[in-house]
């Protein structure tokens, strides 16, 4: 779309006004002149709010295409918290989402997305928490800021507004959460402003988080173990090529570690598949709740997993080393049909400091897990319940 050339018009009038008679009724004249100056003047002032106006399309055109352009979720939330408030020159912006199940924060800790990483980002446990003055969020809130009534809106931002607008996300008629504009500008956003922008902008912001969200899960599908709920073996194997390379270059140690589960024959023959399901998922989850959000955890098969911790010193790697062990060794595992077991697990370490993190990353990623392998078998040999480390 191009701006409409009114500079010909305006070159017309300076012509008309050229070819104006000197002669005949002087006051007749100079009352014309002052028609076509005038004239003049507001096509100027019309060409200027024309460009204004298409600068303005340009923009938001622009964010339209960077939101529907979004290939994750955490593209598409910068987006939303620096592109628009930049384009939109906003002085708050915030998103908060429905949070049912508390499916999307499972998501972003399997993003290895840290809540500090976007402070802006809310949840909400249900619909009902976005209701504003007990009525359901449905259509567009714009006016004067109000603590009592707007302020769990914007709770984390530095300073509160002047006037906000709180947009519902609707998408098939269930509602997604609420985009939450503010400006220091208390005339920015008024009840008896049109809402047609910023519902255009919803909708496309609540059919980009869709289409984000459900991408993300249907990747995390295909790398995450189906009973565990940890990455498979495939994910686990790609993300220690990925850690090695960004250890060389950001210049960190890394470790590994091999566990597997003491005795677990006996757990299926005593408690049945049933009983053995619920404790590789209880062990998966107390091992992850022992690692930070850049840590990997993945069931390499059976009874095994796979941990990977990056940037950590070898004497911290132990540390956590222990405190898995413990965590399991030390409290008894309740199952769904046969009561509570006695669940030990085995540790094999290696490390690898970034003074010997050289050679192929392809052979230095084999060679760390074999390295891990080995000294799981001493674990084993050693009487199980135990952490061992690599010789190597």
């Amino acid at each position: 779309m191009t701006l409409l050339k009114y500079p010909p018009i305006t070159h017309a009038l300076d012509h008309a006004m050229d070819k104006l008679p000197n002669s005949g009724n002087r006051h007749t004249v100079e009352a014309l002149q002052q028609e076509l100056q005038s004239v003049r003047a507001q096509l100027l002032d019309l060409l200027s709010e024309a460009r204004q106006n298409q600068e303005i399309l340009n923009r938001h055109q622009s964010l339209d295409l960077q939101l529907i352009g979004s290939h994750s979720f955490r593209e598409l939330i910068q987006h939303i918290f620096v592109t628009l408030a930049d384009i939109c020159e906003l002085d708050q912006v915030t998103l908060c989402l429905v949070n049912t199940q508390h499916n999307l924060q499972e998501m972003l800790a399997d993003l290895k997305i840290d809540r500090d990483e976007f402070p802006f980002l809310l949840f909400a446990e249900s619909e009902a928490d976005l209701r504003i003055n007990g009525q359901p969020l449905k259509k567009p809130v714009l006016g004067h800021y109000d603590q009592t009534l707007h302020g769990d809106m914007f709770q984390v931002c530095f300073e509160a507004p002047t006037s906000m607008a709180i947009i519902p996300l609707i998408r098939q008629s269930k509602l997604l959460g609420s985009l939450n504009l503010g400006s220091e500008d208390p005339l920015r956003f008024s009840v008896d402003m049109a809402t047609d922008f910023v519902e255009r902008l919803a909708s496309i912001i609540a059919i980009c988080l869709e289409n984000v969200i459900n991408s993300e899960r249907l990747t995390q599908i295909g790398l995450t173990d189906a009973l565990t709920n940890v990455s498979n073996r495939r994910h686990v194997e790609h993300r220690i090529l990925e850690e090695i390379g960004r250890a060389r270059r950001q210049h960190y140690g890394i470790a590994c570690m091999y566990l597997d589960i003491d005795f677990f024959k006996n757990i299926n023959d005593q408690h049945g598949h049933q009983g053995g399901d619920d404790v590789l998922r209880e062990v998966a989850k107390r091992i992850k709740a022992e690692l930070r959000l850049s840590d990997t955890i993945g069931r390499f098969g059976g009874e095994e997993f796979v941990v990977l911790l990056v940037n950590t010193t070898h004497r911290n790697a132990v540390l956590v080393a222990e405190r898995i062990r413990n965590s399991i060794a030390s409290k008894p595992f309740l199952l769904h049909q046969s009561g509570a077991c006695d669940v030990t697990i085995s540790i094999g370490m290696a490390t690898l400091s970034d003074d010997h993190n050289l050679g192929e990353i392809e052979s230095a990623a084999k060679a760390l897990l074999l390295r891990a392998d080995r000294a799981l078998y001493e674990a084993k040999e050693q009487g199980r319940n135990c952490v061992r480390e690599s010789a190597g």
